[in-house]
């Protein structure tokens, strides 16, 4: 090979003397107006294959987008599959709750008794105490009823001649027509009432079913819950047991803290309404307390639907004075559960804004009516503390 052959193409380019020719610099020319035609493709997406016609932020955004496509199929099969099969994993998510609360109670027991044992005594236990709350409620309503009914009569009138006077001034005639198509629509679709009551009926049958299944399945989370994941995440890869592991142990720990902390939430807004209720000598106020107890575990929402019905009871048998004392009461209670009892109690269990949290209840209610609605929030609860785990997890690997 000659000296000549063996110069590169730029030094060939150059004259003798070292300074680019004439060949040299229409060459760099050309390159330069090719460079600046050329659209801008960073190295990274040449060597993932990027087209180079083709804009590298377009072909990230489709390569998310695919994927989103997938993973939103995935959670559709997997809702869509929940619905299909809605009262066992309505079955499976009371267990859960169950299990969350009496697991500590079976602990403490276990070390005195055989497991066995300790989680039968604590179910059993619950059960008893559940039954005599509301044996306690029954007999508060049915001490209460003829009282209730002729209150409500008076309080009735009360409301038609207040509704009569100024500033309303509504036409007599008008309330006694309401009270006349209310009458007349009753006994004209009695067969309809009477067939919904049938199914009513079947509905508790239903309910009942659920409610075994529930304790059924809570008897096992809580006698070998942990020995059931660990059986479970033996069954996966090797690769998938560890990162299931970890989401497990968070979720089961956000739950768990989130299922003591709106049980502690809801108890406490029962006993604060039932004494203010009494108090003011509201009739039902047992009752009321459990129904704000129950209607606790939706958040934001809940507790002001309850607290409104005691206030239509409280119009309807002490007057307008009294009924205005509670809806203070639901200002009080809401001031007192979001400024006091979620942050101190629930902060800890579940980090979610507000906005969150209300998005998660309306989107829970409109997809599968109350049940989403109480499911909503420690789902989503569940989710985010998993990716913070295995976000953390995958960190430190």
């Amino acid at each position: 090979m000659t000296r000549r052959s063996a110069r590169s193409p730029a030094q060939s380019a150059r004259g003798s003397t070292g300074r680019p020719g004439a060949e040299g610099r229409a060459r760099i020319r050309t390159a330069a107006r090719r460079a600046r035609a050329r659209p801008y493709a960073p190295s990274a997406g040449r060597d993932r294959g990027v087209p180079p016609h083709v804009s590298p932020i377009l072909w990230t955004v489709a390569a998310y987008a695919w994927r989103l496509l997938v993973v939103g199929a995935a959670g559709y099969a997997v809702f869509a599959a929940l619905g299909r099969f809605h009262e066992i994993a309505i079955a499976v998510f009371l267990g859960l709750v169950v299990a969350a609360m009496l697991r500590p109670v079976a602990n403490l027991l276990a070390r005195l008794l055989p497991r066995p044992l300790a989680v039968a005594c604590a179910l059993i236990g619950s059960i008893l105490l559940v039954l005599g709350v509301l044996a306690l409620v029954g007999e508060a309503v049915a001490g209460e009823w003829d009282t209730l009914v002729r209150e409500f009569r008076d309080g009735l009138d009360r409301i038609q001649l207040w509704l009569e006077r100024p500033p309303l001034r509504l036409d007599p005639r008008l309330l006694s027509d309401v009270q006349a198509k209310i009458g007349s629509y009753l006994s004209s679709h009695r067969a309809m009432l009477l067939s919904t009551a049938v199914s009513g009926a079947g509905r508790v049958v239903q309910v009942v079913t659920v409610a075994a299944l529930g304790l059924f399945c809570a008897a096992f989370f809580t006698h070998s819950g942990d020995r059931q994941w660990g059986w479970f995440c033996a069954q996966l890869p090797l690769g998938a047991q560890e990162p299931v592991r970890v989401a497990g142990r968070a979720a089961w720990r956000t739950f768990t803290g989130y299922t003591h902390g709106i049980v502690l939430v809801a108890a406490t807004n029962a006993v604060l309404v039932g004494i203010a209720l009494f108090a003011l000598g509201v009739p039902l106020a047992v009752p009321l307390a459990l129904l704000e107890f129950f209607a606790a575990f939706i958040p934001l929402i809940g507790s002001p639907v309850a607290l409104g019905v005691a206030a239509v009871v409280a119009l309807a048998t002490k007057g307008p004075v009294v009924a205005a004392l509670v809806v203070a009461l639901i200002v009080v209670i809401g001031q007192i559960e979001g400024h006091l009892l979620h942050p101190f109690v629930m902060s800890w269990a579940v980090r979610l804004h507000p906005v969150v949290v209300a998005l998660s209840v309306i989107a829970g209610a409109v997809a599968a009516g109350v049940v989403g609605a109480v499911v909503a929030v420690p789902l989503v609860s569940v989710v985010w503390s998993v990716r913070q785990a295995l976000r953390g997890a995958f960190a430190k690997a």
